[in-house]
């Protein structure tokens, strides 16, 4: 039969797991956002090559917004019920940019972005691929860059274009100009990503300069 002891410890350990753990709520929910990714694009993959009808286009919708939704719901469990965790500061982002990288190259895929709006996406997916990068050498640096108020809510003004875009022809039937009013944000979000990108990387800079003198 087990100690008091062993028992008391087997209690801390699961209490850990839990909270602040890789099985704490707001890791749960980062997990989910992951899972999304192949979902949305298969959804859009089907649409495009399969021919499997506009409501595909819903679907994929209606699961990119339970998403993204988690994106607001793991940082308020995190601080909520004090849950934040190394695991989840490295995955959170990594979710985030898998979410609008996907999105976007599946529709630039189906020509839902195309033309000159295809800029839009490059911008948006060369910041983050320039930021990932800075973010890397800085860490072995042990330089932390304070995120600016206004790149907080990049990720959102995001997100809100490819909800647009995912409707596309289907919402089109409801709202039309639904994939007018995407391309429009899409261009408003390129431009305050390179704004912030570029923000970021001045700041970073300074700091790579003074480690070098």
């Amino acid at each position: 039969m087990p100690s008091a002891e062993s028992r008391t410890a087997s209690r801390i350990a699961a209490t850990r797991l839990a909270e602040g753990g890789p099985l704490a709520l707001p890791n749960l929910l980062t997990y989910g956002r992951i899972a999304a990714v192949p979902l949305v694009a298969a959804c859009l993959f089907g649409v495009t090559i399969f021919e499997a009808g506009l409501w595909l286009r819903w679907v994929a919708l209606t699961i990119f917004v339970l998403a993204a939704l988690t994106d607001w719901l793991d940082g308020w469990a995190a601080r909520a019920y004090g849950e934040q965790s190394s695991l989840g500061k490295m995955l959170d982002p990594i979710a985030d940019k898998l979410l609008v990288g996907a999105c976007l190259l599946m529709l630039a895929a189906d020509t839902t972005i195309r033309g000159w709006s295809l800029w839009a996406a490059f911008v948006i997916l060369c910041r983050e691929i320039l930021v990932s990068g800075l973010r890397e050498y800085l860490a072995e640096l042990h330089v932390s860059v304070p995120v600016a108020r206004l790149a907080k809510w990049k990720t959102t003004l995001q997100l809100v274009p490819i909800g647009f875009l995912l409707a596309g022809p289907a919402g089109e039937e409801i709202l039309p100009g639904t994939t007018h009013i995407g391309l429009t944000l899409l261009w408003t979000a390129a431009v305050l990503t390179l704004y912030t990108g570029f923000d970021y990387f001045r700041a970073g800079l300074l700091h790579i300069v003074n480690s070098d003198r």
